[in-house]
């Protein structure tokens, strides 16, 4: 993962929980600044709305959390709540607090400021204020520029998350066939349910052992025979249907991440609206089973509250034409990827048996992150042309290797994200709603200041570097498209094509329809598609594989309605 992209995904989790991997000072606090701001905003906010105190508000957000979240939020409100006491005086803002709390601090000339300073108000350590180093002396006091994950009731959750985000392999799964029969961590949220996890030749997409007479190889629900023929339901429904399944190779676009807006508007702050984030967390902040490739279903009644919009998928539609294509759906994205990591991600993720399979659809969309890094010389540390061929064609070496014959792969265009600053500039981002004080420009320049900016080249007020860093993401691009015009006869066991980038497409159908752009884009980080946006993503890039390369998807199987009618649900998705 893009290191930069890492810091500022795990630090909004960290807003939440109070906990984190990696974050720790890049510019004036970095990542663990931003963390104090946004917490201590809630925290000061819902003061304000319960007429209460900063200890009783962040007690208050404790008693929000799951079981599991409430103790260590606890621990860390033992420590916090007695420093603040002391320390917090009438006006402050939550910059000033963290500033005083020494989690934030100014360097390099430059003073970071999440919420407006009043009149006259001033960013110092309390150290700076003999009052407040008397009124401190009898408490253990955070060091100057101590990360998050330093202070007591934190290590707890910082040492979960480590774990969660630092492999991108199922938890579970006795077979090393990639599938699993559990939900998150990388399991069936990510890659088809496992329907016999101690049998690696049973998984989705397996070609039928035996016509699936008596088992069901290949997890599509689809078994049996006849009983006056014999003859086995998945060959006579299945067999002359051209099975295949679809894997998506991408960032965090692919993956759907997604963090609710609820947890960062302080007036919808509850119990509720945290009850999933268990779950949240185990599938590292996204959303795959709801995504534009692999999403498999409509959010359930307790995810309802913090995500919104319908589910629409390539993995959906290809079912819907071809039942027997059930549960075979791949999601090897990695928020933060690009394409120097997919090559050392997708040997140790994808999983297809070259000769036991059936064919694949692979979706190659890395369409953002070899543009977007959060160094403040960031054009400097984009890809280069020859290094997204070199790194590219190594991929596709990979596959060509791997996959079974009758593949398809499409490489995917990269965005021009120039439309997040265009669109979303002068609106309030979440953590302004109380005062509408926070507007996305500030929002964006404020992560800047702090260097842990998922994309200083596009979520900048610079016109220019915005500008510079679409010129690259369009470089680049070109890039994939000289791969498909110079080799795509290279390789025997799938068919290369290129296709832009779809959502240059949604956004300027939306606008056609009349429709504000910010709909189609996550509130709280303001740079990735939101449930809406993928839904719209699936439709467009659907069509388009309809028209332009209709043998990729295969036929319609006549036998759908048989199908359907003779095994339901097939077995379901949980």
């Amino acid at each position: 993962m893009a290191d930069s992209t890492r810091k500022f995904q795990y630090c909004f989790f960290i807003l939440v929980i109070f906990s984190i991997q990696g974050c720790h000072s890049d510019s004036n606090g970095g990542s663990t600044c931003a963390t104090c701001d946004v917490l201590m905003g809630l925290v000061e906010q819902t003061a304000v709305i319960h007429n209460e105190t900063l200890v009783n508000s962040l007690e208050r957000i404790c008693n929000y959390f799951p079981d599991q979240f409430k103790k260590p939020c606890k621990l860390f409100l033992d420590f916090i709540g007695p420093i603040l006491i002391e320390i917090v005086e009438e006006n402050d803002t939550p910059d000033v607090i963290c500033h005083k709390l020494g989690l934030c601090y100014t360097e390099k000339g430059r003073q970071c400021n999440l919420f407006p300073l009043k009149i006259n108000q001033r960013l110092y350590h309390y150290t700076e204020d003999p009052r407040l180093v008397k009124k401190v002396k009898h408490l253990h006091m955070p060091r100057l520029g101590a990360g998050i994950c330093d202070l007591p009731g934190i290590k707890e959750i910082c040492d979960w998350i480590n774990l969660i985000f630092s492999d991108h392999e199922p938890a579970v799964d006795l077979d090393g066939d990639k599938h699993s029969p559990y939900e998150t961590l990388r399991g069936y949220s990510w890659r088809g349910k496992d329907c016999d996890d101690e049998r690696r030749n049973i998984h989705p997409g397996a070609r039928p052992i035996d016509g699936d007479r008596e088992i069901d190889s290949n997890c599509n629900g689809i078994k049996g025979h006849t009983p006056a023929s014999n003859v086995p339901y998945e060959n006579m429904f299945c067999e002359s249907s051209q099975p295949r399944g679809i894997a998506v190779l991408g960032d965090s676009i692919s993956a759907h991440f997604h963090l609710p807006r609820e947890w960062f508007n302080s007036t919808e702050l509850s119990v509720a609206n945290f009850e999933p984030l268990p779950y949240i967390a185990e599938n590292e902040l996204d959303w795959p089973e709801l995504s534009y490739g692999t999403g498999f279903m409509n959010a359930t009644e307790e995810l309802s509250k913090v995500i919104h919009g319908h589910t629409d998928s390539l993995y959906l539609r290809l079912w819907q034409r071809n039942r027997c294509n059930f549960r075979d759906y791949q999601n090897i994205a990695v928020n933060g990827a690009r394409a120097s990591s997919m090559v050392d991600t997708i040997e140790k993720s994808l999983f297809r048996n070259r000769t036991g399979d059936y064919p694949l659809i692979v979706i190659y969309a890395l369409v953002g992150n070899d543009v977007c890094n959060g160094h403040p010389d960031t054009i400097a540390h984009m890809t280069t042309p020859d290094e997204m061929k070199k790194y590219a064609t190594m991929t596709l070496q990979y596959l060509e290797k791997n996959i079974p014959a009758g593949s398809f792969v499409f490489f995917t265009g990269l965005a021009d994200g120039r439309v997040l600053y265009d669109n979303l500039k002068n609106r309030i981002h979440p953590i302004g709603s109380l005062r509408n004080d926070v507007t996305y420009s500030h929002f964006y320049d404020y992560f800047n200041c702090l260097e842990i900016s998922p994309c200083t080249g596009w979520m900048n007020t610079n016109e220019t570097l915005r500008d510079l860093t679409t010129k690259r993401a369009v470089e680049l691009s070109a890039a994939l498209q000289e791969i498909v015009n110079t080799s795509a006869g290279n390789y025997k066991n799938f068919k290369l094509y290129y296709n832009e980038n779809p959502i240059n497409k949604v956004i300027n159908e939306w606008k056609t329809a009349g429709k504000p752009v910010y709909e189609l884009l996550e509130p709280v980080d303001g740079f990735h598609a939101n449930q809406r946006g993928n839904a719209e993503v699936a439709r467009v890039v659907w069509e388009e594989l309809l028209q332009k390369w209709p043998e990729s998807v295969g036929k319609e199987n006549p036998f759908n309605e048989e199908i359907k009618q003779m095994f339901g649900d097939q077995g379901g998705y949980r």
